[in-house]
C-alpha cells in the first residue's frame, strides 16, 4: 500500500510539475503585465480547450489599454467560436477613438459574423463605396432622361459604420442599390439630359435626401457623382421600332383585307356561274313551253313568225352597236 501510493504521489507531483513547466510562462508573463492569471485557471482551460495564451494574450493587451476584463467573458467567446483577439483590438481602438463599445455589443457583433475591427476601423476612417460595384460586372448606372437620351453614371459613395446598427442592419449591397435607384430615378425625372450634365450635383442632393442610410449599417455621409456619359438614343430607338411594329401591324391587316377580298371575289364568281347555270335551265324551258303552247292552241304560226322576226330585228341592232349577246337555244 505504501508503494502503490508513493507512486500515487510521485505521478501527481510529476504531472503538476508538468503542467506548471507547461503553464509557468503564460502565468509569468500575465503577472509581468499587471494582468496576474491563476495556473490552476491556466490549467482549466486547457482542460475545457479552450487556447491559455489567446485568453492571456487578450486580457494583457485590454489592461494595457485601461479596460480590465473578466476572463470568464474571454472564454466564454471563445467557447461560442468568436474571434476573442480581433474583439478586443475592435475595444482597443474604440476606446482610443472614444467611442462607445461594450465587450457585450463587440461580441454580438462578431459572432453576428461581422468584422468587428473593421467596422470601428470604418467608423474611425470612412469608407469609399463605388456604386454600382465594379466587382459585379457593372461600370455604370444607365438612365433614360424624358427627352430620351440615356446618360451614364458612376458614384462614390462614403460611409462611416454606425455600432449601434450594425447588429441587424444592411449591408453595403443595400447602399449599393438604393444609390442606384435614386440616380436612376433622378435622371429619369428630369426633362433634358443636358439639365443633368449641366448640374450633376442635383443628383446627389436629391439622392441624399431621400434618406438611403435608413435601417442600414452605415451613415451616408456624402455622395459624389464620378462621371457621367451620354448613352444612345432610346426614345427614338423605342420610336422606330414602334413604327416597325405599326408597320408590320398594318401590312398584316392590308393582306388580310386582300386574302378576304379575294375569297369574295371567287365568291361572287361561283355565285355568277350559279345563275347563269339558272339562265340556261330556264332558256331550256322555252322551247318546251312554245311547243306546248303549239299543242293546246295558244300559240299560232303567225305568232311565231312575228316572234322570229323580232328577233332578227334586234339581233342586226346588237351587231350594228356592237353588242354581243349569248344565243339562246330555240327549238322550231
Amino acid at each position: 500500500m505504501l508503494v502503490v501510493l508513493y507512486v500515487f504521489l510521485a505521478i501527481v507531483a510529476i504531472t503538476f510539475i508538468i503542467l506548471f513547466i507547461k503553464f509557468f510562462g503564460l502565468w509569468f508573463r500575465a503577472l509581468l503585465s499587471g494582468a496576474p492569471v491563476g495556473v490552476l485557471k491556466l490549467i482549466g482551460m486547457w482542460l475545457r480547450k479552450v487556447s491559455p495564451s489567446v485568453i492571456v494574450d487578450s486580457r494583457i493587451m485590454l489592461t494595457k489599454a485601461g479596460i480590465p476584463l473578466d476572463t470568464d467573458l474571454l472564454e466564454t467567446h471563445f467557447l461560442a467560436r468568436g474571434n476573442v483577439l480581433r474583439v478586443c483590438m475592435s475595444l482597443v481602438a474604440a476606446n482610443k477613438a472614444n467611442i462607445p463599445l461594450s465587450f457585450q455589443r463587440a461580441a454580438a457583433i462578431d459572432l453576428a459574423g461581422r468584422d468587428v475591427l473593421d467596422a470601428v476601423k470604418t467608423s474611425v476612417n470612412p469608407k469609399v463605396i463605388d456604386c454600382p460595384d465594379p466587382k459585379k460586372g457593372k461600370q455604370t448606372i444607365d438612365a433614360v432622361a424624358k427627352d430620351g437620351i440615356q446618360l451614364k453614371a458612376k458614384a462614390r459613395v462614403t460611409v462611416r459604420a454606425n455600432i449601434e446598427r450594425l447588429v441587424g442592419g444592411a449591408t453595403e449591397e443595400t447602399i449599393i442599390a438604393r444609390v442606384g435607384e435614386g440616380i436612376v430615378t433622378t435622371i429619369g425625372s428630369s426633362g433634358a439630359y443636358k439639365d443633368v450634365l449641366e448640374n450633376p450635383d442635383t443628383i446627389s442632393k436629391k439622392v441624399l435626401e431621400k434618406g438611403l442610410d435608413a435601417g442600414t449599417a452605415f451613415e451616408i455621409l456624402s455622395i459624389d457623382i464620378a462621371d457621367v456619359d451620354v448613352g444612345d438614343n432610346i426614345g427614338a430607338k423605342l420610336q422606330a421600332d414602334q413604327a416597325e411594329a405599326d408597320k408590320r401591324r398594318f401590312q398584316a391587316e392590308a393582306e388580310k383585307r386582300r386574302a378576304a377580298a379575294r375569297a369574295r371575289e371567287q365568291e361572287m364568281l361561283a355565285l355568277v356561274q350559279e345563275n347563269r347555270a339558272k339562265v340556261v335551265l330556264a332558256e331550256a324551258e322555252v322551247p318546251k313551253a312554245m311547243a306546248d303552247a303549239f299543242r293546246k292552241g295558244n300559240l299560232g304560226i303567225m305568232d311565231y313568225y312575228r316572234m322570229r322576226n323580232i328577233q332578227a330585228d334586234t339581233g342586226m341592232r346588237e351587231s350594228i352597236s356592237g353588242e354581243k349577246k349569248p344565243k339562246s337555244k330555240e327549238v322550231e
